[in-house]
């Protein structure tokens, strides 16, 4: 009448290592208590009943505890991890976007289960809003941000907090597969282009050649100048008298173009001098034959033609 599986122990603890019920969820908002817990809204982590954390405490899992939870109205899933065991019996609270990838509504079922996850080494997020690029930083501010969840799944839309403001994001790839743990990993973050954005037009100028009227001299304008003593004056009492005299126009003779310097070089400078250089006489051979030593002629202070 009575039977003992005395030689084959393991058969009767095949799901003594996974944990799998049912719960109730809400949002977090709905947690009673006079303590906000706006904090859990901020990360991937949710709240479970106290007799949860009695039977896990029984089962040969590994830490950290990691969780699959399941709508199987929907067909939808993600992951999380758990943040206190301070719930109701029988309900389960979570972050408000982690109800949103389920398709769950306040007091839907759950499946929640247990779950062993490999270590992430790489993940790309989709912003959800153009307005993600305003940050400064979006690499820091993810980073901090991620701190507050246990693992990702690809497909789901997280959301973060920070100024005040709401960002979400979609998890677009995560390697080695699509359900990492991110809790003390070295891992690769990678962003797409935000939801919505589009690149700015870039207006490429065209180098069109100049027709015969731009290179015409006489289209070129005149360049005034300075001119002196051709300002208007000011009196105290704010009146003005006369007219504002005008610069007097140039003459065609006047202006001086430059002449262009068709011996430059890239990275020679050249300091033109305004001062022509005057050239060099050369002495000719006859000036040479010419000359005689001590051949001038002697001053005397004396007149000759004074006696003394």
């Amino acid at each position: 009448m009575f039977s003992f599986n005395m030689f084959e122990p393991h058969v009767g603890r095949v799901f003594q290592n996974r944990f799998s019920t049912q719960y109730r969820c809400y949002s977090v908002s709905m947690l009673a208590g006079p303590n906000d817990r706006s904090d859990v809204e901020k990360g991937g982590k949710i709240i479970m009943p106290p007799s949860a954390l009695d039977q896990l405490s029984r089962l040969n899992i590994t830490y950290p505890m990691l969780f699959k939870l399941t709508n199987k109205n929907s067909d939808r899933m993600t992951h999380c991890g758990v943040l206190e065991f301070v719930a109701d019996e029988g309900i389960c609270y979570l972050p408000h976007w982690m109800m949103q990838n389920l398709l769950l509504e306040e007091g839907g079922l759950v499946q929640v289960e247990s779950v062993n996850l490999m270590v992430a080494t790489y993940s790309k997020f989709q912003p959800q809003s153009p307005d993600f690029l305003d940050i400064t930083n979006p690499k820091a501010v993810l980073e901090n941000a991620l701190r507050n969840f246990a693992c990702l799944t690809t497909g789901d839309v997280i959301a973060i907090n920070y100024n005040e403001k709401i960002y979400e994001l979609r998890v677009m790839e995560t390697k080695p597969d699509k359900a990492v743990s991110i809790i003390e990993c070295d891992m690769n973050v990678d962003f797409d282009a935000p939801l919505g954005y589009k690149e700015p037009e870039r207006h490429m100028q065209r180098s069109e050649e100049p027709t015969e009227e731009e290179t015409d001299p006489s289209n070129y304008e005149m360049d005034i100048g300075f001119r002196a003593f051709t300002g208007s004056g000011n009196r105290l009492d704010g009146k003005k008298k006369g007219i504002e005299p005008s610069p007097a126009p140039l003459d065609p003779s006047d202006i001086k173009r430059g002449i262009p310097n068709y011996d430059f070089k890239i990275g020679r400078i050249t300091f033109i001098r305004n001062s022509r250089q005057q050239p060099r006489k050369i002495e000719t051979d006859d000036t040479a034959s010419n000359f005689i030593a001590f051949s001038g002629e002697g001053q005397s202070l004396r007149k000759k033609d004074r006696k003394p």
